[in-house]
């Protein structure tokens, strides 16, 4: 089943089981059925280098660059306009319909200039994002939003093609692939090995068991972890940058389930880090 389906599903599963969930989750569920299937219709897409890659893995750049961004205008502003609807479609708040329909105007305008809006989104560089949302009247947040899900579907593509092999000894907390922070972490296999999962491309790394992916900290005392009930996920926490990610122990289940839809049917464990006075990962 493809990652998309397998989101959906889980996401789905969760709503049943967690009535509490349904109102959070419903973007969510909006969104993956609407990219289900069209995983290569965004109009965005990435060159993978032929050359050089060693030498990218061991100075530490990621292998995507900014340069190897390229975007198919019309097909990336259909893209967009049909997350647009799918926002419009469970929104309830009267001022975020009306910057909805601005946005979408502004797509079908071609007055959103869309190549230095997801160049910036890729390189988190808000300046450029801030600038065209005041140009519309809206809120930054909510058009870096519907940038970003559309250019992380094309992200997910392009990691998919990325042998794993190609960024063995790769040592940092942050995507080998595409420079994003990791998301979640999971202990896969027998032996637990901890892989890190990026936030954006959902790229898979191999990363120390003891060793804070934010700061760097390896000091066990100032390491650990908290668990809610038996579920499979849990909270490490670093107590020297106040950081924290979750970890899922697919020993103890889930482990067919995507760590992107994990964290979101996990977002009372992030409610909990934070009335510790932990600060997610970034």
């Amino acid at each position: 089943m493809p990652q998309t389906a397998r989101k959906r599903e889980h996401l789905d599963r969760t709503v049943r089981e967690k009535p509490e969930y349904r109102e959070i989750l419903s973007l969510f569920q909006g969104l993956f059925a609407y990219i289900d299937g069209r995983e290569g219709e965004t109009g965005i897409s990435f060159s993978l280098p032929d050359r050089f890659e060693a030498e990218r893995i061991e100075g530490g750049l990621p292998l995507l660059a900014p340069e190897s961004l390229s975007i198919d205008r019309e097909r990336a502003a259909s893209f967009l306009d049909g997350i647009v609807g799918v926002m419009r479609g469970v929104n309830r708040d009267p001022l975020g319909g009306e910057e909805l329909d601005r946005i979408g105007q502004a797509l079908k305008e071609n007055s959103l200039d869309l190549a230095p809006l997801l160049s910036a989104c890729l390189q988190r560089e808000r300046k450029c994002v801030e600038e065209a949302s005041a140009a519309i009247s809206v809120r930054p947040p909510l058009l870096t939003f519907i940038l970003e899900v559309s250019l992380k579907t094309a992200l997910s593509v392009a990691a998919e093609s990325v042998d794993p092999k190609a960024v063995e000894g790769w040592k940092e907390g942050y995507c080998p692939v595409c420079g994003s922070r990791a998301g979640m972490d999971e202990l896969a296999g027998e032996e637990g090995k901890r892989l890190l999962s990026c936030s954006a491309c959902s790229f898979r790394w191999a990363f120390p068991r003891l060793k804070c992916p934010f700061c760097g900290n390896q000091d066990p005392e100032s390491l650990s972890y908290f668990v809610a009930g038996d579920e499979p996920v849990r909270v490490g926490v670093c107590r020297k940058c106040t950081r924290y990610i979750k970890t899922r122990d697919s020993r103890k289940g889930n482990g067919d389930v995507p760590l992107e839809a994990e964290d979101l049917s996990t977002l009372h464990l992030d409610l909990l880090a934070g009335k510790e006075g932990f600060e997610k990962g970034r």
